[in-house]
């Protein structure tokens, strides 16, 4: 069989989106999450791309996800924005909140919106750029479902909790981190599982809480916190902030909710923007400027800077467009053809 041709960001979003379109999807929801999808499979970051269709489309099926849920937002002109999401995915109240959210920081230093109610998949980096784009500092989180188990412990507590931060950089991509506060993320676990291939020692335990390199005992039993009792306090504030102060469900609320982990989990969501101006204001030093000296500095010690593989996959997709395996274009054509009934 001859090679398939690659695509573009944009024609693989309008393929993803009459998917979920398709699936029952609202507009905003159809082209928000498949946004998101298009955009982690051009920098090939694919355990958050097509691999994620799938799963959503589960949710969707379970009745777990209000596909015609309208995002809802509430501004008292204060800086605590927030979004009622009504049970649809996170991406399609995020988009609609995130020129006024930078607006606010700009002209108060300072703001944060709440998402609430919503069903999150996808990687947050999409939401820290964006709001960088708009020229904010931006720091974003989120519970997932459990299946962490705390440093010390042995079964399944916390979440992933993945945290994202962007800074904007004039006339240059931003600086981006997301990572998620587990060793790895679960969608790296389900990959290695699809793959047939065994994870690195210190990723997970299984469901007598020994350590295990098998993917299908990791699924089972709990992946494990990076950096031991570091990672598993920033995954515990991620609870405190992203879930219990928001009034939202923590991560073994939504595994219970959505009864196990198969399917996408929902939750809550907190993002922050910042103003690096008006912190700045009435200091010396442009504070753009001062970062770029630290970032400098920083790759003139051989370093790399966190997202610049993600940045060079992202440039050679749009020279030469997104290359999809074959695996990958049978499971978009059986998607796009047979719907909620593929999965």
């Amino acid at each position: 069989m001859a090679e398939r041709s690659p695509v573009t960001v944009e024609t693989l979003t309008a393929m993803i989106e009459e998917i979920f379109r398709n699936a029952g999807l609202s507009e905003r929801q159809a082209a928000a999450t498949a946004r998101v999808i298009a955009l982690a499979e051009q920098d090939d970051c694919t355990s958050h791309g097509v691999y994620r269709l799938a799963g959503c489309l589960r949710t969707i099926k379970a009745g777990m996800v209000k596909s015609q849920a309208e995002p809802v937002l509430t501004d008292d002109g204060s800086a605590v924005l927030r979004i009622e999401a009504g049970g649809g995915f996170s991406c399609g109240g995020f988009d609609l909140a995130a020129p006024v959210l930078a607006e606010r920081a700009k002209t108060l230093g300072v703001a944060a919106l709440v998402i609430n109610d919503c069903v999150h998949f996808s990687a947050l980096w999409p939401e820290v750029e964006t709001l960088t784009s708009l020229g904010v500092a931006a720091l974003a989180m989120c519970p997932s479902y459990a299946s962490v188990a705390p440093a010390g412990g042995n079964e399944a507590l916390l979440g992933t909790n993945p945290i994202a931060f962007g800074w904007p950089r004039v006339n240059r991509l931003p600086y981006v981190f997301d990572f998620a506060t587990s060793v790895a993320a679960r969608g790296e676990i389900e990959l290695h599982r699809r793959a047939g291939t065994s994870l690195p020692e210190g990723w997970a335990v299984d469901r007598e809480g020994r350590p295990t390199t098998d993917p299908v005992s990791a699924l089972e039993g709990a992946m494990l916190p990076f950096g031991a009792h570091k990672g598993s306090a920033i995954s515990t504030m991620v609870e405190l902030l992203a879930g219990v102060m928001i009034g939202d469900l923590t991560s073994p609320e939504a595994r219970d909710l959505v009864g196990g982990t198969t399917l996408a989990p929902r939750h809550g969501e907190l993002v922050l923007a910042f103003s690096p101006e008006r912190f700045a204001a009435g200091r010396p030093g442009d504070p753009f400027a001062r970062a770029e000296g630290l970032f400098e500095a920083i790759v003139g010690q051989g370093a790399r800077l966190p997202s610049q593989r993600r940045f060079a996959a992202r440039a050679k997709a749009q020279a030469e467009g997104i290359h999809l395996t074959e695996a990958e274009w049978t499971e978009l054509e059986q998607l796009r053809t047979l719907g909620l009934d593929a999965v």
